[in-house]
């Protein structure tokens, strides 16, 4: 393949890539954008196939090889997957993005020659850097998405671990890591590159285990933006037009919604990366305080739903685990037969990542137009009948806004507290995954229905019949 047609060729996947990120944008338009990103990956994998000019069997026979193995595993985990493993999933998919990064760079390092970079070993100025950089990157990347998928799939606790001298700790390894990479590009010892690969790695775990589990959704979209700057960094070494973009793409992406999550928690991003939001929280919580909450029953919640005009539903994690989504589905349509208006409320950062709640109502085929934002609808929760909350707890805690000592004051909630009566479907008094008490559990409007949110509303849906 000439260099023209492939410059061709990438540029089109790159701009597949834009349009890709575009549709997924909305859950309207995020089949087409998965279908875009699909062609313009398999278009890209071509091309760099053909520039390649591999012509051997046994290489052909590797490639195709580890295309079908990759494939088929990757195949094989997204058929079983549950909705609810979706975070874990995806942090551990950056892990390995990051671990990429690491391999080929040292992969370069070892073949300067086969990558095009260097001459009997001597590598280029230019490309030890972005190769030093790569490394580094994913390496921090490869280990705080592991410590990421520890902590969502519950190997490790979600409570923030915080390390003595954790700040001190931090800047001196970073300070050893810039110096290390100063050292690499001027001597090239292959020494250096894999003391920057391993404190890296410590690096990375080291920044992301006093991370309290309530900031999970600004790391997730935080390790996906590393995983692009990683891979950007290494698609300058390889000198890939297509991995440059796509890394670009990512990095540029993931930093944007890393800030849009911060701003829905109304917290800085360096806040988040020096850990904490969860750290204050297990000292300010302390133990729950024991007071009296209303109770109610399927029965009860039906006979209030039945007989409003207006029912805002505010989905979180605990429809998620319940898998809960069909039935809220089916007693939202019961209710609408009934001339009962329903709307859904979804906070920035409901769930274990952003959109969680979106993918979740579109599972169940939730119309979009009845799915709204925070900024959206909060301003319908004071003219609503009912607020029906399934397991959404921190996002919905009145504290945000009353409790100046709270960890969570500031940070922009769902007003639910002013609907006329809330249901809040909950398997017992726990906290949040912040390690807060709700507010909201002992308020006067307030009724707690206990059980499993699957269970609960499936009962509430055999009322309303």
């Amino acid at each position: 393949m000439s260099a023209n047609l492939a410059a061709l060729s990438y540029l089109v996947s790159g701009v597949l890539f834009i349009l890709a990120l575009r549709g997924l944008s909305s859950p309207v338009t995020s089949r087409a954008g998965n279908r875009n990103g699909m062609i313009g990956m398999a278009l890209a994998i071509v091309t760099t196939l053909l520039v390649a000019g591999v012509t051997d069997a046994l290489t052909w026979g590797l490639i195709i090889g580890g295309v079908a193995i990759g494939g088929g595993i990757g195949a094989l985990i997204a058929r079983r997957i549950a909705m609810t493993a979706m975070p874990q999933l995806i942090a551990a998919f950056h892990s390995l993005v990051g671990l990429a990064a690491v391999l080929v760079a040292a992969a370069a390092m070892y073949s300067p020659e086969a990558y095009g970079i260097g001459v009997e070993g001597a590598i280029r100025s230019h490309s030890l850097i972005e190769m030093s950089l790569g490394v580094a990157i994913g390496a921090i990347t490869f280990a705080g998405s592991l410590i990421a998928f520890a902590k969502l799939n519950g190997n490790m606790s979600g409570a923030p671990i915080l390390l003595p001298a954790r700040h001190a700790l931090n800047i001196l390894l970073a300070l050893v890591i810039v110096g290390l990479i100063v050292y690499f590009v001027t001597d090239q010892p292959h020494w250096a590159f894999w003391t920057i690969a391993g404190l890296s790695f410590v690096f990375g775990i080291t920044l992301i285990v006093p991370i309290g589990g309530a900031d999970m959704p600004v790391v997730i979209s935080m390790l996906n933006s590393y995983s692009g700057w990683a891979a950007a960094g290494i698609g300058f070494t390889l000198e890939n037009t297509a991995l440059i973009i796509t890394g670009a793409l990512v990095g540029s992406s993931g930093a944007i919604l890393s800030y849009i999550m911060c701003k829905g928690m109304n917290r800085s991003f360096i806040s988040v990366i020096l850990g904490g939001f969860g750290g204050e929280t297990a000292a300010a919580g302390g133990p729950a305080e024991s007071r009296p909450v209303k109770q109610g029953s399927a029965e009860d919640a039906a006979f209030i739903m039945k007989n409003a005009g207006s029912v805002i539903i505010v989905p979180g994690y605990g429809m998620a685990v319940a898998q809960a989504q069909h039935a809220v589905r089916e007693m939202a349509d019961i209710l609408k037969k009934e001339g009962v208006k329903v709307s859904y409320a979804i906070h920035p950062v409901a769930g274990r990542m952003p959109g969680h709640m979106n993918v979740l109502l579109a599972e169940a085929n939730v119309p979009y137009d009845e799915v709204f934002e925070l900024d959206d609808i909060n301003s319908q929760f004071a003219q609503a009948d009912v607020a029906y909350v399934i397991g959404a707890n921190d996002v919905t805690n009145p504290a945000a806004k009353s409790n100046p000592q709270s960890p969570i004051f500031g940070m922009p909630i769902l007003d639910v507290e002013k609907a006329k009566t809330v249901l809040f479907v909950k398997r017992g008094m726990g906290s949040g995954y912040a390690g807060i008490e709700n507010e909201l559990f002992f308020r006067d409007n307030t009724m707690m229905l206990f059980g499993d949110a699957k269970k609960m509303t499936e009962e509430i849906v055999k009322s309303l019949g």
